[in-house]
Formats: structure tokens, sequence, C-alpha cells
């Protein structure tokens, strides 16, 4: 099955504060529902002020993420893009730093990741709840 392509999405809600979503267990079900064995996976996030991100979690990594990217792009309104909640127009640059999509090896049917890392959905707009993500495996 591993040398076909497979794709799927599903809702990620995020609430009306900045998150940060672990979607490694979805996307690891989603290989085993296909029976993927060799191949790469994409994770992509059709909106314009979202990102995918691969790092730590549990550790405070997430948080420090958050906290960096309110440094790099403060909530002010500053910004030329100026519809939505004040702050809004950064939530546009997000995916400038933060890409709205990640490529992952996958060797024997589970993603090749490092030992503290994890897929994560990076969601700093307060003014979309929800969020859809597309996994795309190619064998």
């Amino acid at each position: 099955m591993s040398s076909a392509f497979h794709t799927t999405t599903f809702a990620v809600h995020t609430g009306h504060r900045e998150a940060v979503k672990d979607l490694t267990g979805n996307c690891e079900a989603f290989l085993g529902d296909i029976g993927a064995r060799e191949g790469l996976l994409n994770v992509f996030v059709p909106h314009a002020t979202a990102g995918i991100a691969v790092i730590e979690t549990g550790a405070g990594s997430d948080e420090d993420l958050l906290d960096a990217l309110g440094d790099l792009l403060p909530r002010t309104d500053r910004w030329r893009h100026q519809h939505g909640s004040t702050g809004h127009g950064r939530d546009h640059v997000l995916p400038g730093l933060v890409a709205p999509h990640a490529t992952l090896p996958v060797v024997a049917g589970h993603l090749a990741l490092g030992t503290w890392q994890s897929v994560l959905l990076v969601d700093t707009n307060r003014d979309n709840p929800d969020r859809t993500v597309r996994l795309s495996f190619y064998g």
C-alpha cells in the first residue's frame, strides 16, 4: 500500500487564544489507517494565519515558541493588515516564520522524528477558533 498517494483532512479546535496543538498522534493514526510503510508525510494547514512546527513539547518549548512569536510579532495596531482584532495583521506574517507545512520521513510505518520532537499546529489567530489540517502520504 505504501506506493500510493493517500490524503485526508481533519478539524482542530484551537479556541480564541493563541495555541499550539500536538498533531503527532493524528499523523501516526493516519499512517496506521492507510498501512503506510516507507515514504513522506506532508502536514499542511490551509490557512493564512497558522503554521506547522516540529519541536519538543511538554517541557515549556511550546509556550516558549508562543512567547518568542509575541516578541517578534507584537499584537499591536502597527500592522498594515488591519481587519479583525487588534494586532491581527501579525497573524498573517506568522506563516513567513512558521511555515504552513512540514514534510516528514516515514520509516517502517512511523514518523521518523527525533526523541523529543512532535508535530505541532501553531495558531496565533484569536479570531478563528477552528482549523483544518491536511495529511498527505507519498509512498
